[in-house]
């Protein structure tokens, strides 16, 4: 009988096939840099969470059967004092627990999450750690999940007292624990048989985004060059009711059927292969005056702070780039990045200033993004809040006018940069960048951060950030002169 632990069981409960891939196919597994960077803010909380039950201790050891005798002997030998890691099994599931505070009345039962809040599955998650744990002769007088509280403020010298919030879920979980014994034999029956032929859906990413989800695609048959996917933003009810009337592509569906200009744009787009380019964002940009600024953010956001008067999940900008065009075609590229030695917020918003408060448009892409860090700057650093403010309602969002104006067959119904930009400007691809999009720059710029990165990878991830978030202004000047060009002939 194969062994289970809790993550397997939760796995299964996603999808089978996963459980079944991960156990008999890992190397199909792509990670990906939102997926490691949700883990190690998860275990940088749980580290925290520890320094707030003093004297306990850490089961610290790999070996699982070494960390079932050492949690035995823990509770023995040392009755009432908290347990970090304590490692149970029964019925072929091992678990180790967060947190464990044994007492004369039962043990409290803590599992700690880099969340804000407390999400059903977490709950699921709970209740399969209780029942082992219940199951292992050990009463446990209350469960419960405790999550970073937003409200929390860092204030330095490694006090995170107040950090988390534990909420309690006792009956939410002693409602499930008649199911977890099911969920077990479920999971071990599909690990005895072959792999399981479920097709691709809404449990690729819900909850959690699937490791296994590009090898699913791959081996699934494409059944549509412009599948109706690509409808931009139709609701899932719309999409299903299509796909009942028998139509698997987008070039299939009569216009009367389509919901809104913008899906009847995509399907002419996918039936002709011709884009569409009108002039109101061209005419917009034309008239604009000079200096005009293309910006863009990078940012991290963790749950466990680092930097005294930061919080759990506060947004903060570590990086900008800014081409500024001060005449047709004459253009100046400044740029910032933090040391990683100490909060960034205040050298970012002045070096911002310094470069943004002669007046002119600012162009972002997701505009709404930049603005509200830049009003947040505001609130969190008074004496800059009216620079800032100002900036801040100056921001002109390209992502809205490049809506408005522009389709490509090639963006299949996505207006990210990300898919704009190979249909107007194919030599500014990200492909050739080591930095490819936000989360890896956060894992970057965390790695920066991390005292015990040699100096010499520090420098090459400044040259990485730096290349990418100038990749990302250099593209917003293209865009605006590509969307200018509508009325050209």
């Amino acid at each position: 009988m194969r062994g289970l632990s809790k993550s397997k069981i939760t796995a299964h409960r996603q999808c089978p096939k996963r459980l079944w891939l991960q156990t008999f196919r890992p190397e199909l597994a792509t990670e990906s840099a939102q997926t490691r960077l949700a883990m190690q803010s998860g275990n940088r909380i749980g580290e925290a969470a520890r320094t707030l039950y003093p004297g306990g201790i850490l089961i610290d050891t790999n070996d699982l059967r070494a960390a079932l005798e050492l949690t035995r002997s823990a509770l023995s030998e040392h009755p009432g004092t908290p347990l970090f890691e304590a490692t149970f099994e029964h019925d072929g599931v091992l678990i180790r627990a967060d947190v464990l505070l044994p007492g004369r009345n039962g043990a409290e039962l803590i599992e700690v999450k880099g969340s804000s809040s407390v999400k059903e599955y977490h709950i699921e998650d709970a209740a399969i750690q209780a029942w082992v744990v219940r199951a292992g002769g050990v009463p446990l007088q209350s469960i419960q999940v405790a999550y970073a509280d937003r409200n929390f403020r860092y204030a330095g010298g490694g006090d995170y007292t107040g950090l988390i919030k534990p909420e309690d879920v006792t009956l939410a979980v002693d409602a499930l624990a008649p199911q977890i014994a099911g969920w077990a034999a479920a999971a071990r029956a599909t690990l005895a048989g072959p792999e399981p032929d479920i097709t691709c859906g809404a449990q690729c990413k819900k909850p959690y985004g699937c490791p296994f989800l590009k090898h699913c695609t791959a081996s699934e048959a494409v059944v549509a060059e412009y599948p109706i996917d690509d409808l931009y933003r139709a609701q899932a009810k719309h999409k299903a009711a299509l796909r009942a009337a028998g139509y698997s592509d987008i070039r299939q569906v009569p216009p009367h059927l389509l919901k809104s200009d913008k899906h009847l744009r995509i399907r002419e787009a996918a039936v002709t292969g011709r884009a569409y380019l009108d002039d109101t964002a061209g005419a917009q940009l034309r008239s604009a005056p000079y200096p005009r600024h293309y910006f863009d953010f990078e940012t991290i956001s963790v749950g466990c702070p680092v930097w005294p008067g930061t919080g759990p999940h506060l947004v903060i900008p570590f990086q900008w780039s800014c081409h500024t065009e001060t005449a047709p075609g004459v253009i100046e590229h400044r740029e910032f990045l933090a040391a990683g030695t100490e909060d960034p917020r205040r050298e970012c918003a002045e070096s911002l200033i310094a470069v943004l408060d002669g007046g002119g448009p600012i162009y972002a892409y997701h505009a709404q993004f930049e603005k509200a860090r830049i009003n947040e700057l505001a609130e969190q650093l008074p004496d800059l809040g009216g620079a800032l403010t100002s900036i801040a309602n100056r921001v002109v969002c390209l992502e809205k006018l490049t809506l408005a104006s522009y389709y490509h067959p090639g963006m299949h119904g996505s207006w990210s940069l990300k898919f704009v930009l190979p249909t107007i400007a194919p030599h500014l691809d990200y492909a050739d960048l080591a930095v490819r999009d936000g989360s890896l720059a956060q894992e970057a710029f965390l790695e920066i951060m991390d005292t015990q990165t040699s100096a010499g990878r520090r420098n090459e991830l400044r040259r990485h950030l730096l290349d990418y978030c100038g990749r990302d202004t250099e593209a917003l000047v293209y865009l605006a002169r590509f969307l200018e060009s509508a009325n050209a002939g």
